[in-house]
């Protein structure tokens, strides 16, 4: 095939592109999916987004938003006005000339990845392609995820990257919940599996994204993804640590950070808590460890964040039964007790459980014994080990009925006032409760 030929599909793909004629998938409609399809439409884009949740799908053709980070009357704006459509099949894959796959990745077990969702959707972009497709995956995965394991399905019957499909990994950085950075105002990273690949990857995600870095590779794309959750984690670990030191030496840790953020230079704040929970902190270190394991590389320092944030349930676990045996109800064990969680999702201000602490913290004062409930504005309902478990109206009768309440999300529409209020025991987890004390406030 002589070079013209070659660079037909490239050429054509682009001018689609730059014209916004090309047909867009977004396969998984998640907390990143659906703000990324979303964003496409916006920018006039013809979208297709593929979710196997018939209830996802429903509710987006019905113009309801499921996210934090959706709005949804522009939602219904992009659906009724047709650029925006969402199905549980896979059928609409046929004829879309560039997909994203951003389906989870979550861990098998406590340790192995579980990248079974991409290799499944890869299988169904396969069945379905055409020649002069862009595939670009954004899952957080393992270094090696798109040249090991995409490419070589998609390679199959003998397509060859860079010349009749292009194949690149762009990280997503959604922060679920933040107000301040959207979809469209997060750099992004590209590695393309050849130097088309990434130019047209970087193409299709200036449409919607301002600042886009072309890196060498795709294994450097994903490694980049991991560092950024990684960073995070080792440094939530040691601020852990530091917490329980502090409170041991009676300083309060939150002044002390909010000390150090004086400091115009060589410092960044990082936050205590009672774990950390989502997809990308807790998971990517796992990742990580995984991949250096099979290189026969140990990271003892990663490795030990990830045991400090996992065991910081326990931690406040510890701490509750402490305050029940020493505090204003001397003697009182946990064996009993009731307990009230104050929030259920893994952070403030949204209704995503995923990995969250909570869930630990739950299950570790009911092994004790405890009498544990919770109230949660955004999480209506758990699944704890097959149990449904409702979240109860925060009322100053809930208060006054518990021995203990343990502030584990910091949502930002609780009576915090009420709480102090009504409340035997408080341990505030989040700092929650700053600037407001009471001889019944105890602080992580």
């Amino acid at each position: 095939m002589d070079k013209s030929m070659q660079g037909r599909y490239r050429t054509q793909l682009a001018e689609k592109i730059r014209k916004r004629q090309a047909k867009v998938g977004v396969l998984g409609l998640g907390y990143i999916g659906l703000p990324l399809a979303l964003e496409f439409a916006k920018r006039g884009f013809s979208v297709i987004g593929i979710d196997i949740d018939a209830n996802r799908v429903r509710q987006i053709q019905e113009g309801k938003s499921y996210s934090p980070d959706v709005n949804g009357t522009e939602l219904k704006r992009q659906v009724r006005s047709g650029r925006l459509k969402a199905t549980d099949g896979f059928e609409l894959l046929e004829g879309l000339d560039c997909i994203s796959i951003s389906v989870p990745t979550p861990l098998r077990g406590e340790e192995t990845p579980d990248i079974s969702c991409i290799i499944q959707a890869v299988r169904e972009v396969h069945k379905r392609r055409k020649k002069g497709q862009l595939i670009a995956l954004e899952s957080s995965t393992y270094p090696g995820t798109t040249e090991e394991v995409v490419l070589p399905i998609l390679s199959e019957g003998g397509y060859k990257v860079g010349r009749d499909f292009f194949l690149a990994f762009s990280p997503e950085r959604l922060d679920p919940g933040n107000v301040k950075y959207h979809t469209h105002e997060i750099p992004r990273v590209i590695g393309g599996v050849t130097t088309a690949c990434g130019e047209l990857a970087g193409l299709l995600y200036r449409q919607i994204v301002k600042d886009v870095t072309i890196v060498s590779s795709p294994r450097t794309a994903e490694m980049i993804k991991l560092l950024e959750n990684a960073f995070r984690n080792v440094n939530i670990a040691f601020i852990n640590e530091l917490a329980q030191l502090c409170f041991r030496l009676g300083i309060d840790i939150w002044e002390v950070i909010e000390g150090a953020k004086t400091k115009p230079f060589g410092f960044m704040p990082f936050y205590p808590g009672p774990g950390v929970g989502g997809m990308c902190i807790p998971v990517a270190p796992r990742y990580i460890l995984w991949k250096a394991h099979k290189e026969g590389i140990k990271l003892p320092l990663l490795e030990r964040s990830c045991k400090v944030n996992s065991d910081m349930p326990l931690y406040v676990v510890e701490r509750v039964r402490k305050l029940l045996a020493e505090g204003q109800r001397r003697g009182r064990a946990l064996k009993g007790s009731k307990i009230l969680l104050l929030g259920m999702a893994y952070k403030k201000d949204v209704a995503d459980t995923r990995m969250t602490p909570a869930l630990k913290i739950l299950h570790c004062l009911r092994q004790q014994g405890a009498e544990v409930s919770f109230s949660d504005p955004y999480v209506p309902k758990i699944l704890n080990y097959g149990e449904v478990l409702e979240s109860k109206p925060l009322s100053p009768a809930l208060l006054k009925d518990m021995d203990c309440a343990i502030i584990v999300t910091d949502h930002s529409n609780v009576d915090y006032r009420q709480v102090i209020r009504h409340s035997r025991l408080v341990l505030d987890t989040k700092n929650a409760l700053k600037g407001l004390t009471g001889p019944n406030v105890f602080r992580l």
